[in-house]
């Protein structure tokens, strides 16, 4: 998934950033409120984690006008705000949920899945093929029933081969979904995550299409 991370404060957002990506997200940070106007224009985003208190344009006005063009990507407020009134204008102004700083990060990526969830339409989202199941929600993996641990960067590459069985992705669309703006990426990363993932679901559960990319084997 990739995700706009909007948040002035460098401490705050260097850890973000750092545990997102741990969990597998492409994250695109930006520090102020006319970055993050600009990026939501450019760029299609899953999910935003948007502060209010920006320099430049303050988060409220940023959601608004995202709202005001009808774009309904799942937005989470985090924000220090934390008075009843606040909370009230973050959710009338079309944020989807509403966190207060200080925060915790587990707490955090719980609210993120569950945004991802509703956004998909499900109560629960999972995946599975062939024997090889992911449930988003509880960060759970298994083959035939056993479970297997992922690291988060494996599970965002198979979430991704998951949700389209049967086709080709290239590796600039995996890379897509691991890597926001500015990250270094070397030139067999994808590779080393397939071929983690092909010694933890077997050596013929990813097929490489020569040239092209990679995907899961038709049922």
């Amino acid at each position: 998934m990739r995700l706009l991370l909007v948040e002035d404060d460098a401490m705050i957002g260097e850890a973000v950033q750092s545990l997102l990506r741990g969990e597998g997200y492409a994250v695109d940070w930006v520090r102020d409120g006319r970055q993050a106007d600009t990026a939501l224009h450019a760029h299609q985003y899953d999910l935003v984690l948007l502060d209010l208190g920006l320099p430049g344009l303050d988060g409220l006005q940023v959601l608004r006008q995202l709202r005001a063009r009808k774009d309904a990507t799942p937005v989470l407020v985090a924000t220090a705000r934390d008075a009843v009134r606040d909370r009230i204008a973050g959710l009338d102004a079309g944020a989807d949920d509403y966190v207060v700083k200080p925060y915790d990060m587990d707490e955090l990526l719980a609210r993120l899945r569950a945004l991802a969830r509703r956004a998909s339409g499900r109560a629960e989202v999972q995946y599975e093929h062939e024997g090889v199941r992911l449930n988003p929600a509880t960060r759970e993996a298994s083959v035939n029933g056993s479970p297997v641990v992922l690291s988060g960067r494996e599970w965002a590459v198979l979430q991704a081969l998951l949700a389209r069985p049967g086709s080709t992705l290239s590796r600039q669309q995996l890379e897509d979904k691991l890597y926001g703006w500015g990250d270094e990426v070397s030139s067999n990363a994808i590779e080393v995550y397939i071929h983690g993932l092909r010694k933890k679901l077997g050596q013929g559960a990813i097929l490489n299409v020569r040239g092209v990319g990679y995907m899961l084997p038709r049922a």
